[in-house]
Parts: structure tokens; sequence; C-alpha cells
């Protein structure tokens, strides 16, 4: 089963050149363009989660560095071992940076499914509820503003 199968696309189709009147097979693309299985990342979340991948390259450096430093009985060890627990717990800050902004980010913007989204519709509905409460709300200090006590009328 080739590639393209697998994924459901079509091969391109081969183009002959002149070289296959010289006894070559005919040209053939390294790769096949195929649009994203997946959605982008939304931009906070891929922010967060590039800071996370450099920190964490940061620190595994770091205990490599520690590590390696140990082993040669150098001075430098110590300094590297307590800055390697240090950036330890800012990775660990940082991966759950991720998860905290992806779920944030989720939760505000709702979750897309298709045709329409779920979620836009309860914002929808939601918004409605709150508009109607606020003009409720505005009528009843309309009518406290212009001295309604009850009363039916004036006498």
């Amino acid at each position: 089963m080739s590639t393209a199968q697998r994924y459901g696309t079509r091969e391109l189709e081969v183009r002959s050149d002149a070289g296959e009147a010289e006894g070559q097979p005919g040209y053939r693309p390294l790769w096949v363009e195929e649009p994203a299985r997946r959605r982008r990342l939304p931009d906070p979340v891929r922010d967060a989660a590039v800071r996370a991948v450099l920190i964490i390259a940061v620190t595994l450096i770091q205990a490599v560095v520690a590590f390696l430093c140990t082993m040669a009985g150098s001075w430098l060890a110590f300094p590297m071992v307590l800055s390697s627990v240090v950036s330890t717990v800012v990775a660990t800050w940082a991966a759950l940076d991720v998860w905290v902004t992806r779920q944030v980010w989720n939760q505000r913007n709702g979750v897309v499914s298709a045709p329409s989204s779920t979620a836009r519709a309860l914002r929808r509905e939601r918004r409605r509820s709150r508009r109607e409460e606020r003009a409720a709300e505005r009528r009843q200090e309309r009518i406290r503003r212009h001295g309604g006590t009850g009363q039916l009328s004036h006498s």
C-alpha cells in the first residue's frame, strides 16, 4: 500500500521529459504537498509551546553539562547541579503553562465542530439572556428614577 493510498490522496502523474527518450524514467517530484490533517495551534498556545521546548532544551543541556562536570571532578559541578534543579522546576512550570494556556483558550473560544459550533450557539444564547437581563434592569431603574412608587395615578 502506497502512502497516497493510505492517506486517500491521489499521486501526481509522472511527467515524461526528454530524458525518457534516452531510457531514463520520467520526472517524479520528491514530495507531494498535502493539506494539513490537523488545525494549527492557536497563537497563545503555540507561543507557550515554543517557550516550553526552548526551556526544556536548555534544561537538558544543563543536566548533561552538570553530569560531565561531576564526572570530571570540576569545581563547576555544584553550581551546574543547582542550576539544573532550578531549571527543572522552570521547565515543569513551562510545560504546565502550555497545558493551562490550551485549556483557557478552549474555554474562552469554544470547541469548533462541523458544520456549526455548539459552543457558539451556547454563547449566543448566554449573550441573549444577559442582554434581556440588562434591559429589564434598565427598565426597573427608569421606573425608580421617575418616582414610580407603585401608584397608578398622581393624586
